[in-house]
């Protein structure tokens, strides 16, 4: 499965650069252990922005793996999109949408779609904070959940849908030349169930291109199905490719 994800990216960071008008970065991280322990973990994201005139657009998608002797420990993929009109230099209308597949999480899915507005705070060369605020519509389905002992069923899964509020923060220093502080908040609240998740790093630039970061993601949701956790957390180290 590890091998899987880094062609991906490679192949995606070779092609993006024929289009001089779009940016991104891709990130992929691969960590593989063997002797007296037998792990493999991979990850992987990568984002894409086009601008034109009064408008942005914007694609991602990310990937985690993660096995040992016992099987697969880990394995979620995520897709996510969002398009802004400015309707001044710092408002802006958006609307998104975003998929989620996680095998460990209780879910077998969570969609949300969702409009609202947004609003950069602060939007220089050196810092940019931009803060989003609307409402979306979700649908999930979650999984049967199995006592670990006897394996005697707790409860069935289905599928739910929820009206949420959805608000994002996103921002971005440059603490020097070189090195930067980057942290994105997203929460969905809804009646069933909040999501919160948040991805801080620190990136290191090495060549005009090539980058090294250092990430700590937490996701958390508050109503998860029987037997999972509420909370989830992810260190990484990533070699990042900018387009630019």
């Amino acid at each position: 499965m590890t091998r899987k994800f880094l062609p991906l990216v490679l192949t995606l960071a070779a092609v993006a650069p024929a289009h001089a008008e779009l940016t991104g970065k891709g990130e992929a991280g691969l960590v593989i252990a063997s002797g007296n322990t037998e792990t493999e973990t991979a990850n992987v994201k990568f984002a894409l922005a086009h601008e034109r005139d009064k408008w942005k657009n914007q694609f991602g998608l990310a990937g985690l793996y993660a096995s040992d002797v016992d099987g697969t420990t880990a394995q979620r993929w995520e897709v996510f999109g969002q398009s802004d009109y400015n309707f001044s230099p710092k408002t802006f209308w958006f609307g998104a949408a975003r998929y989620e597949d996680d095998r460990f999480s209780g879910f077998e899915y969570q969609a949300t779609i969702s409009t609202g507005l947004g609003r950069k705070f602060v939007d220089t060369d050196r810092t940019k904070f931009v803060g989003t605020a609307g409402v979306g519509y979700k649908v999930f389905e979650t999984r049967d959940a199995f006592d670990p002992d006897t394996g005697v069923l707790l409860e069935e899964g289905g599928r739910g849908e929820d009206v949420v509020f959805r608000g994002t923060l996103d921002f971005e220093h440059k603490l020097t030349e070189t090195t930067s502080l980057i942290d994105k908040f997203i929460v969905e609240a809804g009646a069933d169930n909040t999501f919160y998740q948040n991805d801080f790093s620190v990136q290191v630039t090495v060549t005009k291109v090539l980058a090294l970061a250092v990430g700590y993601s937490v996701r958390h949701n508050t109503d998860p199905p029987i037997g999972f956790e509420k909370t989830d957390t992810l260190t990484t180290v990533n070699l990042v490719y900018e387009i630019k």
